[in-house]
């Protein structure tokens, strides 16, 4: 497929999509918004796909939305019809990325900032270069959180540390993400493509109809009780049992050998 901005492809399970404007800090303009939801439901109906990374071009992750030209009084201000109807479609692009059955990584390479952290922290894990910065920027722009933010940062890292970064748009970097919960691993710069690559091969590896209940059980369990949680796993659990992958997996098991899982 084929987006301006956007760069996309695809092998042995992993797909990559690669924000593609390094002299904008891979700023994301509206029809790039558009251009991830189209990429997310390509992804997640593919049949091919296992995983899928996120990165940047360039020395940077993705600086959030691209303002430049927001108003054209140069105030700032712009229509409420206008600015809801377009939102919608960020707002549609972070729920296809949380919705997505595959497990998904952000290879963080450089600064996220805005929606570009938003966009980070709706990956299933974050690897994180240790040039990698982070910033929630948006009060400093005068505006709210988007792209998801205000639901997953107080998941990720608690309520009162989640209002430190939004009220305050600290900019941190990668060590202190990762001391605070924010990212799963932080790499030397020279060594990130080579551990994200790793660790996209592992993911593809896993069985993928399993991986994705397993996803949605962990996505959907703060909203449940301890109750719905149990009689829900009994009935994906004796379903995944049924499945040639579980039998796959005891055979390996029992050959001593690693299994090859099809997704069947």
């Amino acid at each position: 497929m084929t987006v301006a901005g956007l760069h996309f492809e695809r092998a042995d399970g992993v797909a990559t999509l690669t924000i593609d404007r390094p002299e904008r800090k891979n700023a994301i303009t509206g029809e790039m918004w558009d251009g991830l939801v189209v990429v997310f439901d390509d992804v997640s109906t593919s049949g091919v796909d296992r995983v899928l990374v996120i990165t940047g071009a360039g020395d940077a992750f993705c600086s959030g939305a691209d303002l430049s030209g927001a108003a054209d009084d140069g105030s700032g201000a712009r229509g409420a019809g206008a600015s809801v109807a377009s939102m919608r479609i960020v707002g549609r692009a972070a729920l296809r990325l949380h919705e997505l059955p595959i497990p998904t990584i952000a290879a963080v390479n450089g600064v996220a900032a805005g929606a570009g952290c938003n966009l980070a922290l709706g990956c299933d894990l974050i690897v994180a270069s240790d040039r990698a910065r982070f910033t929630e920027i948006f009060a400093k722009r005068g505006l709210a959180l988007d792209f998801g933010g205000s639901w997953v940062l107080p998941r990720l890292i608690g309520l009162h540390r989640a209002k430190q970064l939004a009220f305050l748009a600290e900019i941190i970097d990668a060590g202190e993400a990762e001391r605070i919960g924010l990212v799963n691993r932080v790499v030397p710069h020279d060594e990130f493509e080579k551990e994200v690559a790793a660790l996209a091969a592992r993911l593809a590896a896993q069985p993928p109809l399993q991986l994705a209940v397993i996803k949605r059980q962990l996505n959907e369990a703060m909203g449940r009780t301890m109750a719905e949680a149990v009689e829900l796993e009994a009935i994906a659990q004796s379903l995944m049992f049924t499945s040639r992958d579980a039998a796959e997996a005891m055979l390996a098991f029992l050959e001593k050998r690693e299994p090859h899982f099809t997704g069947e």
